[in-house]
Protein backbone atom coordinates (compact mmCIF):
# COMPACT_ATOMS: atom_id res chain seq x y z
CA UNK A 1 0.00 0.00 0.00
CA UNK A 2 1.45 3.37 -1.04
CA UNK A 3 0.65 6.40 1.11
CA UNK A 4 1.89 9.99 0.94
CA UNK A 5 1.80 12.05 4.12
CA UNK A 6 1.18 15.68 3.14
CA UNK A 7 1.12 19.11 4.74
CA UNK A 8 0.98 22.66 3.40
CA UNK A 9 1.70 26.15 4.68
CA UNK A 10 -0.27 29.09 3.33
CA UNK A 11 -0.46 32.89 3.29
CA UNK A 12 -3.63 32.79 5.40
CA UNK A 13 -6.61 30.74 6.43
CA UNK A 14 -9.11 31.02 3.57
CA UNK A 15 -9.02 30.62 -0.19
CA UNK A 16 -12.11 32.85 -0.35
CA UNK A 17 -9.84 35.73 0.70
CA UNK A 18 -7.37 34.92 -2.06
CA UNK A 19 -4.84 33.11 0.11
CA UNK A 20 -2.32 30.81 -1.54
CA UNK A 21 -0.01 27.88 -0.78
CA UNK A 22 3.61 28.82 0.03
CA UNK A 23 5.00 25.40 1.00
CA UNK A 24 4.18 21.76 0.23
CA UNK A 25 5.83 18.88 2.06
CA UNK A 26 5.23 15.19 1.27
CA UNK A 27 6.86 11.97 2.44
CA UNK A 28 6.19 8.53 1.00
CA UNK A 29 5.30 5.37 2.91
CA UNK A 30 4.90 1.93 1.37
CA UNK A 31 3.42 -0.81 3.53
CA UNK A 32 3.79 1.41 6.62
CA UNK A 33 7.49 2.06 6.04
CA UNK A 34 9.12 5.30 4.99
CA UNK A 35 10.86 4.87 1.65
CA UNK A 36 13.05 7.97 1.86
CA UNK A 37 11.28 9.66 -1.08
CA UNK A 38 10.18 13.23 -0.42
CA UNK A 39 8.58 16.08 -2.31
CA UNK A 40 9.25 19.51 -0.82
CA UNK A 41 8.76 22.90 -2.43
CA UNK A 42 8.51 26.51 -1.34
CA UNK A 43 6.25 28.57 -3.62
CA UNK A 44 5.95 32.20 -4.61
CA UNK A 45 2.33 33.19 -3.83
CA UNK A 46 2.43 36.58 -5.64
CA UNK A 47 0.76 38.18 -2.63
CA UNK A 48 1.43 39.27 0.94
CA UNK A 49 1.39 36.83 3.87
CA UNK A 50 -0.93 37.54 6.81
CA UNK A 51 0.96 38.45 9.97
CA UNK A 52 -0.83 35.71 11.90
CA UNK A 53 0.16 33.09 9.35
CA UNK A 54 3.78 34.27 9.27
CA UNK A 55 3.91 34.01 13.07
CA UNK A 56 2.91 30.34 12.77
CA UNK A 57 5.29 29.19 10.03
CA UNK A 58 7.96 31.91 10.09
CA UNK A 59 8.04 32.31 6.29
CA UNK A 60 8.14 35.84 4.88
CA UNK A 61 7.20 37.01 1.40
CA UNK A 62 10.77 38.17 0.81
CA UNK A 63 12.02 34.60 1.29
CA UNK A 64 9.72 33.40 -1.49
CA UNK A 65 10.45 35.95 -4.20
CA UNK A 66 12.77 33.64 -6.15
CA UNK A 67 10.77 30.44 -5.58
CA UNK A 68 8.67 28.83 -8.36
CA UNK A 69 4.93 29.30 -8.68
CA UNK A 70 2.53 26.41 -8.17
CA UNK A 71 1.91 26.05 -11.92
CA UNK A 72 5.63 25.44 -12.43
CA UNK A 73 5.78 22.43 -10.10
CA UNK A 74 2.26 21.03 -10.48
CA UNK A 75 3.20 18.20 -12.86
CA UNK A 76 5.96 16.98 -10.55
CA UNK A 77 3.65 17.21 -7.55
CA UNK A 78 0.83 15.27 -9.20
CA UNK A 79 3.26 12.62 -10.39
CA UNK A 80 4.47 12.17 -6.81
CA UNK A 81 0.99 11.76 -5.28
CA UNK A 82 -0.63 9.92 -8.20
CA UNK A 83 -2.46 6.71 -7.20
CA UNK A 84 -1.43 7.05 -3.55
CA UNK A 85 -3.55 7.54 -0.45
CA UNK A 86 -2.87 11.03 0.90
CA UNK A 87 -2.62 11.10 4.70
CA UNK A 88 -3.49 14.63 5.87
CA UNK A 89 -4.43 16.15 9.23
CA UNK A 90 -7.55 18.29 8.72
CA UNK A 91 -7.64 17.31 5.06
CA UNK A 92 -10.37 19.78 4.09
CA UNK A 93 -7.95 22.67 4.64
CA UNK A 94 -5.01 21.33 2.60
CA UNK A 95 -7.13 19.75 -0.13
CA UNK A 96 -9.13 22.97 -0.42
CA UNK A 97 -5.96 24.98 -1.01
CA UNK A 98 -4.51 22.48 -3.49
CA UNK A 99 -7.74 22.39 -5.50
CA UNK A 100 -7.87 26.21 -5.37
CA UNK A 101 -4.40 26.34 -6.94
CA UNK A 102 -5.43 23.81 -9.60
CA UNK A 103 -8.52 25.86 -10.46
CA UNK A 104 -6.54 29.10 -10.66
CA UNK A 105 -4.24 27.60 -13.28
CA UNK A 106 -7.25 26.04 -15.08
CA UNK A 107 -5.91 22.52 -14.68
CA UNK A 108 -7.80 19.90 -16.68
CA UNK A 109 -8.33 17.76 -13.55
CA UNK A 110 -8.69 20.16 -10.61
CA UNK A 111 -10.07 17.70 -8.05
CA UNK A 112 -7.42 15.98 -5.93
CA UNK A 113 -9.52 12.80 -5.96
CA UNK A 114 -8.95 12.67 -9.71
CA UNK A 115 -5.37 11.74 -8.87
CA UNK A 116 -5.40 9.94 -5.50
CA UNK A 117 -7.51 9.14 -2.43
CA UNK A 118 -7.49 11.04 0.87
CA UNK A 119 -7.41 9.91 4.50
CA UNK A 120 -8.12 12.60 7.12
CA UNK A 121 -6.25 11.78 10.33
CA UNK A 122 -8.19 14.44 12.25
CA UNK A 123 -11.43 12.56 11.55
CA UNK A 124 -9.71 9.30 12.50
CA UNK A 125 -8.35 10.79 15.74
CA UNK A 126 -11.80 12.08 16.71
CA UNK A 127 -13.20 8.57 16.25
CA UNK A 128 -10.47 7.04 18.42
CA UNK A 129 -10.36 9.84 21.02
CA UNK A 130 -13.86 11.37 21.14
CA UNK A 131 -14.20 14.54 23.18
CA UNK A 132 -10.43 15.07 23.45
CA UNK A 133 -8.02 17.54 21.84
CA UNK A 134 -6.85 16.07 18.56
CA UNK A 135 -4.54 18.70 17.10
CA UNK A 136 -1.22 17.42 15.77
CA UNK A 137 0.52 18.86 18.84
CA UNK A 138 -1.92 17.10 21.19
CA UNK A 139 -1.51 13.79 19.34
CA UNK A 140 2.29 14.05 19.46
CA UNK A 141 2.06 14.36 23.23
CA UNK A 142 -0.51 11.56 23.53
CA UNK A 143 1.57 9.13 21.49
CA UNK A 144 4.97 10.28 22.84
CA UNK A 145 6.13 11.49 19.42
CA UNK A 146 9.14 13.78 19.86
CA UNK A 147 8.33 17.20 18.37
CA UNK A 148 11.25 19.06 20.00
CA UNK A 149 12.86 19.91 16.63
CA UNK A 150 9.77 21.82 15.57
CA UNK A 151 10.22 25.49 16.54
CA UNK A 152 7.63 26.68 14.01
CA UNK A 153 5.20 24.90 11.71
CA UNK A 154 6.76 23.62 8.50
CA UNK A 155 5.22 21.42 5.84
CA UNK A 156 7.97 18.79 5.73
CA UNK A 157 8.56 18.43 9.48
CA UNK A 158 4.81 18.39 10.13
CA UNK A 159 4.46 15.60 7.56
CA UNK A 160 7.14 13.61 9.38
CA UNK A 161 5.43 14.12 12.75
CA UNK A 162 2.07 13.17 11.26
CA UNK A 163 3.57 9.97 9.83
CA UNK A 164 4.78 8.99 13.30
CA UNK A 165 1.44 9.83 14.89
CA UNK A 166 -0.52 7.99 12.19
CA UNK A 167 1.55 4.81 12.60
CA UNK A 168 1.24 4.92 16.38
CA UNK A 169 -2.50 5.67 16.22
CA UNK A 170 -3.25 2.85 13.76
CA UNK A 171 -0.98 0.09 14.97
CA UNK A 172 1.79 1.25 17.26
CA UNK A 173 4.50 0.76 14.63
CA UNK A 174 6.16 4.18 14.66
CA UNK A 175 9.44 2.41 15.48
CA UNK A 176 9.45 1.03 11.94
CA UNK A 177 10.16 4.46 10.48
CA UNK A 178 13.27 4.71 8.32
CA UNK A 179 15.22 7.20 10.46
CA UNK A 180 14.95 5.24 13.71
CA UNK A 181 17.68 2.74 12.86
CA UNK A 182 20.27 3.98 15.38
CA UNK A 183 22.85 1.43 14.30
CA UNK A 184 23.07 3.04 10.87
CA UNK A 185 22.32 -0.20 9.02
CA UNK A 186 19.99 0.54 6.14
CA UNK A 187 19.90 4.25 6.99
CA UNK A 188 19.38 6.79 4.24
CA UNK A 189 22.61 7.68 2.42
CA UNK A 190 23.81 11.28 2.37
CA UNK A 191 22.59 13.35 -0.60
CA UNK A 192 24.87 13.30 -3.59
CA UNK A 193 27.13 16.31 -4.04
CA UNK A 194 25.37 19.07 -5.91
CA UNK A 195 21.91 17.62 -5.31
CA UNK A 196 19.25 20.31 -5.08
CA UNK A 197 17.44 20.79 -1.77
CA UNK A 198 13.78 19.87 -1.93
CA UNK A 199 13.97 17.63 -4.99
CA UNK A 200 12.22 14.29 -5.18
CA UNK A 201 14.72 11.60 -4.14
CA UNK A 202 14.90 7.84 -3.84
CA UNK A 203 16.60 5.98 -1.01
CA UNK A 204 17.25 2.27 -1.48
CA UNK A 205 17.13 -0.12 1.46
CA UNK A 206 18.68 -3.54 1.85
CA UNK A 207 16.28 -6.43 2.37
CA UNK A 208 19.05 -8.81 3.45
CA UNK A 209 18.44 -8.91 7.18
CA UNK A 210 17.01 -11.53 9.53
CA UNK A 211 13.89 -10.73 11.56
CA UNK A 212 13.88 -12.33 15.02
CA UNK A 213 10.41 -13.05 16.42
CA UNK A 214 10.11 -13.27 20.22
CA UNK A 215 6.84 -14.69 21.55
CA UNK A 216 5.13 -12.92 24.45
CA UNK A 217 5.10 -14.72 27.78
CA UNK A 218 1.74 -15.57 29.41
CA UNK A 219 2.30 -12.77 31.93
CA UNK A 220 2.98 -10.28 29.12
CA UNK A 221 -0.13 -11.43 27.26
CA UNK A 222 -2.28 -10.87 30.36
CA UNK A 223 -0.77 -7.41 30.87
CA UNK A 224 -1.45 -6.60 27.21
CA UNK A 225 -5.10 -7.63 27.50
CA UNK A 226 -5.47 -5.53 30.66
CA UNK A 227 -4.12 -2.49 28.84
CA UNK A 228 -6.47 -3.04 25.87
CA UNK A 229 -9.40 -3.16 28.28
CA UNK A 230 -8.39 0.24 29.69
CA UNK A 231 -8.19 1.65 26.15
CA UNK A 232 -11.64 0.26 25.30
CA UNK A 233 -13.13 2.08 28.26
CA UNK A 234 -11.74 5.42 27.03
CA UNK A 235 -12.81 5.04 23.40
CA UNK A 236 -12.23 2.95 20.26
CA UNK A 237 -9.36 0.46 20.39
CA UNK A 238 -7.51 0.14 17.06
CA UNK A 239 -6.10 -3.25 18.11
CA UNK A 240 -9.59 -4.87 18.10
CA UNK A 241 -9.94 -6.53 14.73
CA UNK A 242 -13.05 -8.65 15.30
Amino acid sequence: MRQVVLDTETTGLSTSQGHRIIEIGCIEMVNRRLTGREFHRFLNPDRDIDAGAEAVHGISREQLETEPRFAEIVDEFIEFVKDAELVIHNADFDVGFIEHELRLMKHARPRITDHCTVLDTLTLARQIHPGQRNSLDALCKRYAVDASRRDVHGALIDSELLARVYLAMTGGQSSLLLDEDESGAGAAPAPAAGAESGAVGQVSRSASYTLTVIEATPAETRAHEAMLEKIRKSGACVWDFD
